[in-house]
């Protein structure tokens, strides 16, 4: 966790995308993996994700996609307690998300601590494991992705929408004119083209790991870029389509076998 600080509040804040940009990889992968692992949904589900999964590498992100996503999400944690799933997140952030923090994000955060700035970290993943690691990492708060829940126990419905996209932007507007936060003085950070609108919405717009469409978008721009993922990056990327290409064979694999099992099953 940050050291805490006595710095005079400067009335601006820093905004920070999570995955790839705080940390390496998605950290609702992570959960979804140690929920499984703990029987909170079956190999199925896995399967359909696999599917998601390979869509996404072979021809990128779409807004359906997401939905279905977030629908199929929602329907696995139905009846499950927040309590439940809040304590898989700390077993998570302990073995696994921790470790794959970025040292430069991390020393980003602080920094902006120590300067007086709130930070707040703004991702699509749901906001129990989001509000985790920015709750760890000593930010101020975090705005993520609700999942509707009564009595502490889930619906299974939205909340509200994905945060995603220009939500991201909408929500930093209301939550800056909520806490008196001056949105000119103000500095975003993010990976994604998704997150454009976000940071078009502060007067210090920085990506960091940035994607190839937001690096190209903010040279044009004459936005400064952060690298954190160190000097192998560059030649692991090289190989990039080869590793979406085997990461998408891999998805419809694991689909197919599950499914093969499941109608072999209900044959017998």
């Amino acid at each position: 966790m940050a050291e805490s600080t006595n710095a005079q509040p400067t009335g601006a804040a820093a905004f920070f995308d999570v995955d790839n940009t705080v940390i390496r990889g998605a950290a609702a992968y992570h959960l979804a993996r140690e929920l499984y692992r703990r029987h909170f949904f079956s190999t199925m589900d896995i399967a359909r994700f696999g599917v998601l999964q390979a869509r996404y590498l072979l021809f990128g992100e779409s807004k359906k996609d997401i939905e279905n996503v977030k629908d199929r999400a929602l329907g696995l944690i139905a009846g499950r307690t927040v309590a439940e799933v809040t304590a898989v997140g700390e077993d998570v952030y302990d073995q696994v998300i921790q470790l794959r923090i970025y040292p430069g994000s991390k020393k980003l955060i602080e920094t902006h601590l120590a300067h007086g700035d709130q930070v707040w970290f703004v991702t699509a993943a749901p906001v129990e494991i989001g509000g985790l690691i920015a709750k760890r990492l000593g930010a101020t708060g975090c705005l993520g992705t609700e999942a509707e829940h009564i009595k502490g126990v889930y619906t299974g419905k939205m909340k509200s929408g994905m945060m995603h996209g220009t939500a991201k932007a909408e929500a930093i507007s209301e939550l800056a004119e909520r806490e008196g936060i001056d949105l000119a003085e103000s500095s975003a950070y993010g990976d994604s083209v998704n997150d454009l609108p976000m940071m078009q919405a502060v007067g210090n717009p920085c990506p960091i790991n940035p994607d190839r469409k937001l690096r190209i978008f903010a040279r044009d721009a004459g936005w400064p870029i952060r690298e954190f993922r160190g000097r192998g990056y560059r030649m692991r990327n090289r190989s990039l389509q080869t590793a979406s290409a085997a990461g998408a064979a891999w998805g419809i694999g694991v689909a197919y076998r599950a499914i093969k099992r499941f109608v072999e099953g209900r044959s017998h």
